[in-house]
């Protein structure tokens, strides 16, 4: 009884040792780890205020605005405003 236990048990570890070699070659043999397919990267959506081009932007066409109210000769207000009375 205890030659048929062990004779079995000598099987199903002979057996669990061929899976793993097989699961192991069959990993080594494939070009890259099966992942989920991620989408292509696109580019990224950022807010205006993080956006350096359009503070840039917004700053020129700031100044530029300034510049065409000091050449018509409006005068300021006092925080640099144009005044509205």
């Amino acid at each position: 009884m205890g030659k048929a236990f062990l004779l079995v048990a000598l099987i199903a570890l002979v057996i669990y040792a061929l899976l793993r070699l097989w699961e192991k070659g069959k990993a080594a043999r494939s070009p890259r780890p099966l992942q989920p397919r991620q989408a292509p990267r696109t580019r990224r959506v950022v807010a205006p205020d993080d956006d350096a081009e359009f503070l840039r932007n917004l700053e020129q066409k700031r100044r530029r605005q300034k510049r065409g109210e000091q050449s018509k000769g409006k005068p300021n207000g006092p925080q640099g405003e144009p005044d509205n009375s």
